[in-house]
């Protein structure tokens, strides 16, 4: 292999932080996976991450904005959501009831994704949620 070439394709975009813009990442990445079977998925996990940004963090002021990355490549689907900050805490899973009306999106996430990660940075808070294109039987957490 060439020492410039990859196999790993890359995609950013970046969001105002209004509620119609969560419809458009989910577009974006829809298009860019079109074909693939993680397709809705990634679509469902990209529309979460991007509303929490919104809703939870500076990312929903007027000025604010999120930012889409997403990374194929023959092994994982990698969907990154980086916030605008301006919360003290970092975004977390948690357990909620199933007639809870708020704060089950993440928990949603962990569940869809084969992994999780939360990285805090000076700006704000990126989430990373990865698919495995290739699992063996029993590794993904809903099989």
């Amino acid at each position: 292999m060439h020492e410039y070439t990859s196999t790993t394709r890359v995609w950013g975009l970046s969001c105002p932080g209004f509620p119609e813009e969560v419809s458009r990442a989910r577009r974006w990445t829809r298009d860019i996976l079109r074909g693939s079977p993680l397709a809705d998925d990634a679509e469902l996990i990209v529309s979460e991450l991007s509303a929490n940004a919104i809703l939870h963090t500076a990312s929903g002021r007027e000025t604010g904005a999120f930012h889409l990355a997403l990374a194929v490549s023959p092994q994982v689907i990698a969907l990154s959501v980086t916030d605008d900050g301006g919360t003290g805490t970092a975004p977390k899973v948690k357990h909620q009831d199933q007639d809870a009306e708020h704060g089950r999106g993440l928990g949603m996430v962990s569940v869809l994704a084969h992994r999780v990660v939360v990285h805090r940075s000076q700006a704000g808070h990126t989430v990373t949620a990865e698919l495995f294109t290739t699992t063996r039987r029993g590794d993904h957490p809903c099989r």
